[in-house]
């Protein structure tokens, strides 16, 4: 077992590269971050550039070409494939529900499989699922088809939470959903994370929702880090990626001042 250079780092890349054959350069290159116990780091940049790849070799769903993923102190390689899927909540965009379950059955899904008894079972998909804003007694007996897609989401986040992993995974959750219903659920999303302690590696392309959930933003460009601070930094950073989406922000803003003075 490899020795973890930062004690508090629940998530560790060393030196890490991944490419594929046939591939005019590597996916991720030379990435080196520590994500520590109880934040919410956002993997921040464009379609592309490695967001999601850097995701999937945290959980084993891809073993790096070289260097070293580290989850608890621990080598992706080293860890069972299972066991480490099971100590780690996964949120994608669709939700990934199973169809075929009801709200209940998908939720204690992880739980079951741990083999946790009924009861409890029973007992923490409640907790769950009113964690997450749904009534229990409403939403258990449903299928996914019969949810709206903020529903489903909800029902996604309360599922990777059951068994109680200390870590998240969460690529892109909310961009399929329109701009109310996903605003409410970045607000929920945020008072949520403060009040679980959870350590949360959060993917997306939207420097907004980056900068209100994120204890730390990781800019990515093709492949590489460009710039990690927090939101407070990256807002004032001479970065010229940063400063693009910076930009883009004002340009929002441009655009809400001159619908205000239309009026």
């Amino acid at each position: 077992m490899s020795t973890p250079i930062n004690d508090s780092a629940l998530v560790e890349f060393r030196s890490v590269g991944y490419d594929v054959a046939g591939a005019s350069q590597p996916i991720i290159s030379d990435l080196n971050l520590s994500v520590t116990r109880g934040e919410t780091l956002i993997l921040l940049g464009e379609s592309g550039c490695g967001k999601t790849t850097t995701l999937k070799l945290v959980n084993r769903l891809l073993l790096p070409t070289s260097g070293e993923v580290l989850v608890e102190g621990k080598q992706t390689r080293e860890w069972d494939a299972i066991a480490l899927r099971r100590r780690t909540g996964y949120v994608i965009q669709e939700a990934g529900l199973f169809p075929h379950f009801t709200v209940e059955r998908n939720v204690a899904l992880v739980p079951s499989l741990e083999n946790w008894d009924e009861e409890k079972c029973l007992g923490r998909v409640r907790e769950m699922l009113e964690l997450v804003g749904l009534d229990a007694e409403k939403f258990s007996g449903r299928y996914p088809r019969e949810l709206s897609g903020g529903q489903r989401q909800r029902v996604g986040v309360a599922r990777a939470l059951a068994a109680d992993p200390p870590l998240l995974l969460m690529d892109e959750p909310f961009g399929a959903l329109d701009p109310l219903t996903r605003a409410a659920l970045q607000k929920e999303f945020a008072e949520l994370s403060r009040s679980l302690n959870k350590t949360v590696i959060f993917v997306t392309h939207d420097v907004r929702e980056a900068l209100l959930l994120g204890t730390r933003v990781c800019l990515m460009s093709k492949g590489r880090i460009a710039l990690l601070e927090t939101p407070e930094n990256f807002l004032s950073s001479e970065e010229p990626h940063a400063r693009a989406y910076v930009e883009t922000l004002k340009l929002d803003e441009g655009v809400f001042s001159k619908a205000g003075r239309s009026e």
